[in-house]
């Protein structure tokens, strides 16, 4: 460290950043690594089990967000320590491997480790702490397997799954209305579930939020939900038996890809502008009239001399 002086006479420090720098080793980096852990593991302590509290999530943005999801709120936290990530990826692995025991998972986690720092502290070797984890977890599988139960059901009798499914939202914000939306999750994961091959592509279910209204509104579509408005308003809302078309191109005037100018200078030639729109727009209207449908979708839009017509 060197003293330097600015051209007023005031002193400031020059740090070189050989010296900036501080490489933790040994003991004192496993403990920090156990520390980083452990606060991650604190923080969701008390969100754990029906009684725990949650938590108000503030974004960058403003956003609000209250939760005790372990997932949703290590997803939600900015962790810069490699060992906290691992965390982090921890009860994001859990919630896409088993949907449920995000919290826990991380506070076991914590809570071994607390436990391995009491053992190192008396001398014994992390590798030698890892095979007794790795035992004791042995021990642990084994005695699950001979007190468990296997749970019959079948898509007639769907009673022992609603009743897994309201355990698992009764720690949540929704549990006041657990059983209706225990019932629409195990109706979303029936209506998709492969049961002879025993596996179910999330993928084909969506959910999709609207603010206002409350939790006794949230229904199950078995079906597509197209969140579009009506292109005109006088239009009808609700169309049943419909026939859709569904059209991939803009149903607007055709442009061409270059650049291009039009110069018009005669009422004459706007006219005939007018008519070549007009009669295009007639075609393709006259198109999907032929076809039979009564409801179209379209990717790009409508133009509103088609929507008059």
């Amino acid at each position: 460290m060197s003293m330097v002086y600015d051209e007023y006479g005031r002193p400031f420090v020059i740090l070189r950043e050989q010296q900036a720098k501080s490489r933790v080793k040994g003991s004192e980096a496993v403990k920090s690594n156990i520390l980083a852990a452990t606060s991650i593991s604190k923080i969701l302590r008390s969100s754990l089990g029906p009684k725990g509290m949650d938590k108000i999530l503030v974004s960058p943005d403003g956003d609000v967000t209250i939760t005790n999801d372990g997932a949703t709120i290590l997803e939600r936290m900015h962790v810069d320590h490699q060992v906290a990530k691992l965390m982090v990826e921890l009860s994001s692995s859990q919630d896409d491997e088993i949907g449920d025991g995000t919290t826990g998972v991380v506070v076991l986690a914590g809570s071994l480790l607390e436990q391995a720092e009491k053992l190192l502290a008396r001398g014994i070797h992390p590798v030698r702490i890892a095979e007794g984890y790795e035992k004791a977890a042995d021990v642990a599988i084994e005695r699950l397997n001979a007190i468990a139960d296997r749970v019959q059901f079948s898509k007639d009798d769907v009673e022992p799954l609603v009743t897994t499914a309201m355990t698992t939202l009764s720690s949540k914000i929704i549990n006041v209305d657990k059983r209706s939306m225990a019932e629409i999750a195990v109706n979303a994961v029936l209506g998709v579930a492969d049961l002879d091959r025993k596996d179910v592509n999330f993928d084909m279910i969506r959910m999709e939020g609207k603010p206002g209204g409350s939790l006794e509104d949230t229904e199950l579509v078995n079906g597509i939900v197209i969140d579009k408005d009506i292109s005109h308003p006088q239009m009808s809302k609700t169309i049943k038996d419909a026939k859709m078309c569904i059209l991939t191109c803009p149903f607007e005037p055709p442009k061409p890809k270059t650049k291009h100018k039009l110069d018009i200078n005669t009422k004459e030639a706007y006219e005939k502008l007018y008519k070549q729109e007009q009669d295009y727009f007639k075609e393709m209207v006259q198109q999907v009239k032929d076809c039979g449908a009564n409801l179209v979708i379209c990717q790009w839009g409508f133009d509103d001399e088609a929507n008059h017509l």
